[in-house]
């Protein structure tokens, strides 16, 4: 490149007019080898430069790169301050660079005359120490108050989802609390009034296990329910402050000193009062009903406290009860293969068929009467396949005939090795009423149409209907008047009741024995294993059983039309959210919400000794609330009965006994609407927003709604967000055996081998929060941290260099706008879109897209471009010249904008920053804004916008040449 396009490029960089015709002068630097051009450039160089300008703006693009190959462009590493390319390493940037790092330039005669970069703010982030100190400050200076006492906007409320207080945290929480966290803060620089108060759930089983296997046996015998509360109520507490301080750590702003906590008395009278809403307006309700239950807790669980791991194996049968009696309408269909006609049944729970009480079929299906044959080839298909057996009834010589669902006839053929023979067919409801003999007990069972859940998918097309151990069944049973049998107790063993099998385990030895006896009596087709999704006890990781109690409910069919409806005045992201939470609220069952566990709210219910009838009204309730509001449910165990009853029930207090059961942990947290939000200062109900992993779909979004809806009659939100879980780097779920956990406090703190697990600190953790698609899972692991980290050294060596060259800046220095060279008002331009871009991300939830805007504008389009070419006008132009000035107005605008639209993200950096501007920011209204929060979002600037549309072509195109000089130099 000769001399004469270099100075025709500084030219064009440094000036306003640069593009246009008019009378220039040039000016020499003479302590510099190479020309620095005055603010106006002279006519006549166009003339004599090789490469002129004017032929520059209407040139192709290869003549645009042919420019720009003057210099190098690269990005800021974190050791320097955009050190020129080799090409340009004997200029005045270089020698001063040397200088500056103690090489010899002739004792240093140039030094003054080169404006090197100065900053206090250091290369290296060292997260340790700087992140908490900020953060200290922060506490000292009640900066969040500040901010919210100074804040004059709406509110905006995001309603935490209350963790539960029985461990460490994981990484699903970190995402969780630093996405409400990014969130909070963006609402605090648009002078929202962001009250956040972070919440707690403190009651249930696993907490209470927590204690007990922190006892020894001798221990748990003296354990009574107020000492095991004490107990459960100490480590509930303990745990709270142990993660509330992970939480700190990980840059959360919050009001730390009043979270809201289910196990606190008002919080606990809050959840009395919904309850008792709840109960006058009819909707709940005590029955005996098949619920999820938990052999290995011994209580019944709600669909929210199951889990369906993959590989469960049942044993499947396909059995036989024979049919006696047909009605007038069918007995003519049937007669002729009485008394050798049988259903054909396929369940996955042979341990239920003691309570089976009706064969339920599909009404509109086609059945078929089929004869057994045996094939022409060995009848044994199953032999050597251990996950079938054939069963005994196969081996006799006369076999009985079978209904099942005609379309089920072939598949059934080739799964049992035998010929079926269609003799007749029929529908479903021609077999109604329909009589047949118990194949244990010998009662007398009828044969009954079920709903849609009777399909040809599986089994026979005829299913096996036990009320007492399914709810289907149960509904089923409803209609028909069917009993609703359940002989097994709460350890899961079958009772008295079950005869010939009491006493023995329904999941293990008692399923053997139930089907080992059918098959002694010729009622088994066939035995199979059957591997399907099956419900565990999510704490326990135990299988659970459908089981008929007494118990308390919640009847959402009795709301469920408003529910459905709130869900639609809702907002929901990702929209398809919507359509799961539908899905799961129109199909559930009435809610059981009482739980056989001591550590919990009561259910505020006494019973007369005698009739067992419930004692239960709005005064009992209302009085309760108050005596809980006081003193705690602990209470419930401590005081009398006839304390704890109103006055005008106080002389029947010895008729009447204290109900034992305890709330649904999901009755606790579904109340915090109305526990929290309608109770703490500075809250309001409805919540702007709830954010929380997209398993609360049943959990908490559902209980919450539900409760809302019952009492309010609508939803407890406006906005409700969904985030997926975290996985490994693989796609693989983390788990300690695996050795895949990435542990969050390992990841900000460092782990015991710092080359194998260094510490990048909190906001390397929120920079890849922001960085993912957060409405799917997931990945994090050690590449994706180091790119976490060198993408974060960027950012951070840019905004260094900004500070850097602001070292002698002040707010009076700034050149007006329209005196800016064009390079510095398209700057300002492309910082305008950067900001208006951000905002609008940041108002969608896209934090993923901030990420990549910030990559794109900070690390190519300023670091190596715009930075690149202004270091001759910042270094060599003169201390207080135009060209210097012009270009620190323009890296002021853009430290102002980047810290501050990057603070939600990165706080820690964005405050690093600011404590290290070296000059003050005035607020409007004269105040001077000591922390980046106060400092409020940018101020759009119109005239910035108004930038000329063919400048703007102009500049894309040099930016294109720009970066593609980059990448292939």
């Amino acid at each position: 490149m000769n001399e004469a396009n270099m100075s025709l490029f500084k030219s064009f960089a440094t000036n306003s007019s640069a593009l246009k015709h008019g009378e220039a002068t040039m000016s020499l630097m003479q302590t510099s080898p190479y020309m620095v051009l005055s603010r106006s450039t002279c006519t006549s160089l166009r003339k004599t430069t090789s490469v002129g300008l004017s032929n520059f703006r209407g040139s192709t693009s290869v003549k645009v790169l042919s420019l720009l190959n003057v210099t190098r462009h690269h990005t800021c590493s974190s050791g320097e301050f955009c050190s020129s390319s080799k090409r340009r390493s004997r200029g005045p940037v270089m020698a001063a660079k040397k200088a500056s790092e103690g090489a010899k330039q002739e004792d240093g005669k140039y030094k003054h005359t080169v404006d090197l970069p100065k900053t206090t703010f250091g290369m290296r982030a060292n997260s340790l120490v700087r992140e908490p100190e900020i953060q200290k400050i922060w506490v000292d200076r009640q900066v969040y108050k500040r901010i919210m006492d100074r804040n004059n906007g709406e509110k905006f409320i995001l309603h935490d989802g209350p963790p539960y207080a029985n461990g460490d945290l994981h990484m699903g929480h970190a995402l969780n609390k630093i996405l409400k966290d990014i969130i909070n803060r963006y609402k605090l620089l648009q002078n929202y009034k962001a009250h956040y108060v972070p919440g707690w759930d403190c009651h249930g089983l696993p907490i209470e296990l927590k204690v007990l296997q922190s006892l020894d046996q001798d221990a748990r015998k003296d354990l009574t329910p107020l000492k095991l509360r004490a107990k459960a109520a100490k480590f509930a507490k303990q745990t709270v402050q142990k993660q509330m301080a992970s939480f700190k750590r990980f840059g959360v702003w919050a009001d730390w000193n009043n979270p809201y906590l289910t196990l606190d008395p008002e919080y606990e009278a809050g959840q009395i009062e919904v309850f008792g809403q709840m109960a006058i307006h009819g909707y709940i309700y005590r029955g005996r009903k098949p619920v999820h239950w938990s052999p290995s807790s011994r209580t019944a669980l709600a669909e929210a406290e199951l889990e369906y791991p993959e590989g469960h194996v049942s044993r499947s049968i396909y059995a036989i009860f024979r049919i006696v009696d047909a009605p007038l309408t069918s007995s003519g269909l049937l007669k002729e293969f009485f008394p050798n006609l049988c259903l054909a049944i396929w369940t996955t729970t042979p341990w239920t068929i003691p309570a089976n009480a009706a064969v339920a079929v599909n009404a509109k299906l086609q059945y078929a009467i089929v004869e057994l044959q045996s094939h022409s080839e060995d009848v044994s298909v199953s032999a050597g396949n251990k996950k079938q057996r054939l069963g005994s009834l196969l081996k006799e010589s006369k076999k009985p005939f079978l209904i099942v669902a005609s379309d089920l006839v072939l598949p059934l053929e080739a799964k049992w090795g035998m010929k079926l023979v269609i003799k007749k067919t029929l529908l479903g409801s021609d077999l109604e009423n329909c009589r047949y003999i118990h194949p244990i007990d010998n009662r007398e069972c009828p044969v009954v149409v079920g709903g849609d859940y009777i399909t040809t998918e599986a089994g026979t097309g005829l299913v096996h209907t036990a009320p007492g151990h399914g709810q289907e069944d149960y509904v089923t049973g409803l209609k028909y008047g069917l009993p609703v049998l359940s002989p097994v107790d709460d350890d899961g063993k079958f009772t008295e009741e079950a005869g010939r099998f009491s006493g023995l385990d329904v999941l293990g030895d008692g399923n053997v024995a139930v089907a080992k006896y059918l098959d002694e009596r010729l009622s088994i087709i066939m035995e199979e294993s059957y591997e399907h999704k099956y419900p565990y006890d999510w704490r326990t990781k135990k299988p659970t059983i459908f089981r008929a109690t007494e118990q308390w409910f919640a009847s959402v069919e009795g709301f469920r039309q408003a529910a459905m409806s709130a869900i639609g005045d809702v907002k929901w992201i990702p929209p398809q959210s919507e359509n799961r939470i539908s899905a799961m609220t129109s199909s559930r069952s009435d809610w059981c919400i009482s739980r056989q566990r001591t550590w919990g709210v009561p259910i505020p219910v006494f019973y007369h000794i005698q009739s067992k009838e419930p004692l239960m009204n709005e005064e009992t309730i209302n009085h309760i609330k108050t005596i809980i509001a006081q003193k705690g449910s602990d209470a419930w165990w401590y005081m009398k009965v006839e304390d704890l009853l109103p006055e005008k029930y106080r002389e029947k207090a010895s008729d009447y006994e204290k109900g034992t059961d305890t709330m649904d942990v999901w009755f606790d947290s579904g109340s915090s609407w109305a526990a929290a939000l309608g109770k703490k200062d500075g809250l309001r109900f409805p919540a702007d927003l709830y954010l929380e992993g997209t398993d609360q779909h049943r959990g908490w979004f559902q209980s919450s709604l539900l409760t809302s809806v019952a009492t309010k009659g609508r939803a407890p939100y406006t906005s409700v967000i969904t985030h997926g879980f975290v996985l490994d780097e693989k796609g693989l779920k983390m788990s300690k055996s695996l050795g895949n956990v990435v542990d969050p406090h390992t990841v900000i703190e460092g782990g015991k081998n710092p080359k194998e697990a260094p510490s990048y600190g909190a906001d390397v953790l929120r920079l890849w929060v922001s960085s993912i698609d957060y409405t799917g899972d997931a990945m994090i692991g050690p590449q994706v941290l180091r790119q976490m980290s060198d993408i974060y050294r960027k950012l951070r060596g840019t905004l260094r260099y900004l500070l850097a060259n602001l070292h002698d800046w002040r707010a009076d220095y700034a050149v007006s706008y329209h005196n800016l060279p064009i390079i510095d008002r398209h700057a300002l331009f492309q910082l305008e879109n950067f900001q208006m871009n951000i905002k609008e991300s940041y108002e969608k939830y896209q934090f993923f897209k901030i990420f990549q805007i910030m990559q794109r504008f900070v690390i190519v389009d300023l670091s190596n471009f715009y930075f690149d070419v202004a270091k001759d006008r910042l270094y060599v132009g003169g201390t207080a010249s135009f060209t210097r000035r012009s270009c620190q107005t323009v890296l002021a605008a853009h430290l102002l904008s980047i810290v501050r639209v990057l603070a939600p993200i990165l706080p820690h950096l964005a405050e690093d920053v600011w404590q290290n501007l070296p000059f003050q920011y005035n607020m409007e209204d004269g105040s001077v804004a000591e922390f980046v929060f106060e400092s409020r979002w940018p101020t759009p600037n119109e005239t910035w916008l108004a930038f000329p549309t063919k400048e703007i072509d102009f500049w894309a195109k040099v930016l294109e040449q720009s970066n593609i000089r980059n990448l292939t130099s």
